[in-house]
């Protein structure tokens, strides 16, 4: 399996670990979690953003992914891209916990190159 599918697998789980940070708030209530999400505040508060950006944004990044891999992209830039797009979904996750907007809205615009740039290397 090539490195950008494997990254397939880190994006799906990536918005696990901005809950987990979220649910590290006492009283967290397992049987109406989004309702207690809603309670949250601070840094909490913007993991679950966080969280929810990143199911948001998932499945742009799968059809890109699967796309350059269905079309035989070049494999070495679409594992490239895929995994620069992992580790800025990372960063992202931490500039907006962190409550840096203006860092965080960059990071996600160069993910967001990082799809297209997937889709290109596919046509």
């Amino acid at each position: 399996m090539t490195i950008a599918l494997w990254c397939l697998l880190a994006a799906g789980l990536l918005p696990l670990a901005f809950s987990a940070y979220a649910k590290r708030a006492r009283g967290f209530d397992n049987n109406n979690p989004r309702a207690w999400f809603t309670t949250l505040e601070g840094s909490q508060a913007r993991a679950v953003a966080a969280m929810e950006n990143s199911f948001e944004g998932l499945p742009l990044f799968v059809a890109a992914v699967l796309t350059a891999h269905m079309l035989k992209g070049p494999q070495a830039s679409a594992d490239l891209l895929a995994l620069t797009y992992v580790v800025l979904r990372v960063i992202y996750g931490v500039l907006y916990i962190a409550g840096l907007g203006t860092l965080r809205s960059l990071t996600w615009l160069a993910g967001l190159a990082c799809v297209i740039g997937l889709f290109i290397i596919a046509a």
